[in-house]
């Protein structure tokens, strides 16, 4: 459900407002990135939140668990580290968290569809997936997304590893080391079409034909499922649909 405007528990003092982002963002509830739709300040704070953090369930139930409960909190239980069981990555804010398995969740990584589908690649949500992984060519390891084909299969774990990898390359000049901590800019001047990673150099090419043609043809379709894979872990699988990721692989 989505509202133009709502209050919020984390941020008390001003109203947030529906906005859309076209460049990336830092999520103050989950502490994650984010594109796409989110909740922004009104007063211009330089809050912001997912759509998923700012509009919570108080309970939620997943398919992967079946026996588990996860309950949403504003911050991890306890005071050892925790980690996102679907994408490996430190929990440091907005968290589900199943009190009977100890299982924990990012809101975006717990929301991710099971199926992403824009009528030309279709890709479902595993748990495990003992094929390799087409960005690091390693089998296991997180949650993964594998085509309907059986061709593609790309974990969220490294989804968002090649985000951090990538993202100062688009958002600023120079190059300091990433840290979610740090991670706003001056997003105005950089063009459209270099607002998510280029996949260039990226993915692994194993098992492809020695035909430059199905070599290529391979990559763009492998790009384009990797397309969907980061909107949906950023946290906005609509961008898809309204088209503003373009073609990532086909360009020189």
């Amino acid at each position: 459900m989505k509202y133009s405007e709502i209050s919020h528990f984390s941020h008390p003092q001003h109203s947030l407002k529906f906005d859309y982002s076209e460049f990336p963002f830092k999520c103050d509830g989950c502490k994650e990135v984010g594109i796409g739709s989110r909740y922004k300040c009104t007063k211009l704070c330089d809050f912001d939140l997912h759509m998923h953090c700012a509009i919570p369930s108080a309970t939620i139930l997943h398919p992967f668990y079946t026996k588990c409960s996860f309950q949403f909190q504003s911050r991890p239980p306890g005071d050892k580290p925790r980690f996102c069981n679907a994408c490996e990555r430190d929990v440091n804010g907005f968290v589900y968290h199943c009190k009977d398995c100890g299982f924990d969740l990012h809101p975006c990584c717990a929301k991710l569809p099971m199926v992403l589908d824009d009528g030309e690649v279709k890709l479902y949500l595993y748990r495990k997936v003992s094929a390799t992984c087409h960005k690091c060519g390693r089998k296991g390891r997180s949650w993964s997304y594998r085509s309907s084909c059986k061709k593609y299969n790309l974990h969220v774990a490294c989804v968002k590893d090649m985000l951090v990898e990538n993202w100062y390359d688009l958002l600023y000049i120079g190059k300091p080391t990433f840290n979610y901590s740090t991670s706003r800019g001056n997003y105005g001047s950089r063009k459209l079409e270099n607002r998510i990673p280029s996949l260039k150099n990226t993915l692994q090419t194993h098992n492809h034909s020695k035909s430059k043609g199905k070599v290529q043809k391979c990559c763009e379709m492998a790009g384009l499922a990797m397309q969907f894979v980061i909107s949906a872990v950023l946290g906005d699988p609509t961008t898809l649909i309204a088209g503003v990721i373009g073609s990532l692989m086909s360009r020189g």
